[in-house]
């Protein structure tokens, strides 16, 4: 009889993040302009509140040290 073939099983697709960090400088010019009008001066004055957050990443990893027990000796009938 010839080699018969079953149909592909396929497995849910995998999904991996790949992070690439790239710097980017990034200028910031504040310009100002005081004017004085009749001995009145405009002072113009700037503030730069920062907010921070954090992101706590956890790392696994799963190590094989040698090969599991194989309780299955010798050949197995195929049903």
């Amino acid at each position: 009889m010839p080699t018969q073939f079953d149909p592909a099983q396929f497995d849910p697709t995998q999904q991996f993040v790949r992070t690439n960090i790239m710097h980017t400088v990034v200028p910031h010019v504040h310009p100002s302009h005081i004017t004085t009008v009749n001995k009145h001066i405009i002072d113009h004055q700037h503030h730069f509140p920062v907010t921070e957050s954090v992101v706590n990443e956890c790392c696994e990893k799963n190590t094989m040290c040698g090969t599991p027990y194989n309780h299955h000796c010798g050949p197995q009938p195929r049903w």
